[in-house]
């Protein structure tokens, strides 16, 4: 931005635009009608022992609607992925872009860049094989050797030179995410990062659990407003005196979920929201889905019962 002024303008601009964003997704085919939030796994939380194709279908069998990918090299791996999906007429909406923490694209190193850059060329040529509209990208990593500001020049730099074309070419969204990579502190930055891209093919990925050590989530999904694609959900219970947390099933750590809900229905976003949470058996995969159905509606996920009586 040149100037503060313009900033605010744009950032005010673009918040009252609110939902409008997600229209792309909708001209794939692929999202939900208007108002409909659809429930999507990532696919981590299946049983790796099990074939792409029995993953698959036991997703669909506990309820959710798509998958999320993430990274594969081998043509034959991709196949057996398409075919899987197929079979069991269950969506490939998101691929999860998995080069950017080891090969950060703000990185200093002519050569992390360039082998960074091929791994996102992966992922959207796995996207466009599996009709997915979106891959995420962690776009850059603030560490000993790079500042935040380089961290931030860069990772522009590159996204806008040298993937928003492939991206425009194969009709694919990059989908920023925050994550604890010491980036991307604050929505208000989030929104300022997204919008000086001026590009329909790049937008926020926002995952819930991640800003919940330091910030509200139902803050940044208000502040984010329609530039936010793609929903990762996640929780935690915080221990703040021993300065640790705990990973939990979604209800049971400390986000406000109706809070999240209200703000979500705020901003009139009708995308993916897609669990990021420990795996498991069926069993525990339609759990998670009875949580996700609560949270929906705009309910607690889950409730611990009351104890007995005591005596």
């Amino acid at each position: 931005m040149s100037d503060r002024r313009t900033f605010l303008k744009m950032l005010g601009t673009a918040l009252a635009a609110g939902p409008a964003v997600t229209t792309f997704a909708q001209s794939r085919g692929s999202a939900p009608a208007a108002g409909a939030i659809r429930k999507s796994t990532l696919i981590n939380m299946l049983p790796k022992e099990l074939s792409y194709a029995a993953r698959f279908s036991l997703a669909r069998e506990a309820g959710f609607d798509a998958i999320e990918m993430q990274t594969v090299t081998r043509e034959d791996e991709a196949g057996e992925i398409k075919e899987a999906a197929a079979k069991t007429g269950l969506r490939i909406h998101s691929v999860m872009n998995m080069d950017h923490w080891r090969l950060p694209l703000s990185s200093s190193d002519p050569d992390v860049v360039r082998r960074s850059v091929l791994g996102m060329e992966t992922s959207m040529r796995n996207a466009v094989l599996w009709g997915a509209d979106t891959v995420l990208l962690v776009p850059a990593v603030v560490d000993a050797t790079t500042s935040y500001r380089d961290a931030y020049e860069r990772s522009q730099r590159v996204i806008r030179e040298r993937l928003l074309p492939i991206a425009r070419d194969q009709k694919i969204i990059i989908a920023v995410e925050e994550v604890w990579n010491k980036f991307l502190l604050s929505p208000l930055e989030f929104a300022r990062y997204v919008d000086e891209f001026e590009s329909p093919w790049l937008k926020a990925y926002f995952d819930v659990g991640n800003v919940v050590l330091f910030a509200f989530p139902q803050d940044w999904i208000r502040a984010l407003g329609g530039r936010t694609l793609k929903v990762h959900l996640k929780d935690f219970q915080l221990d703040r005196q021993a300065g640790r947390f705990h990973w939990k099933n979604i209800g049971e750590g400390d986000i406000d979920w109706v809070e999240v809900r209200k703000a979500l229905g705020e901003i009139g976003y009708d995308g993916w929201v897609t669990t990021e949470i420990q795996g498991g058996d069926a069993a525990y995969l339609k759990d998670v889905v009875a949580r996700l159905d609560r949270f929906l509606a705009g309910q607690k996920p889950f409730q611990t019962s009351p104890a007995p009586p005591a005596g």
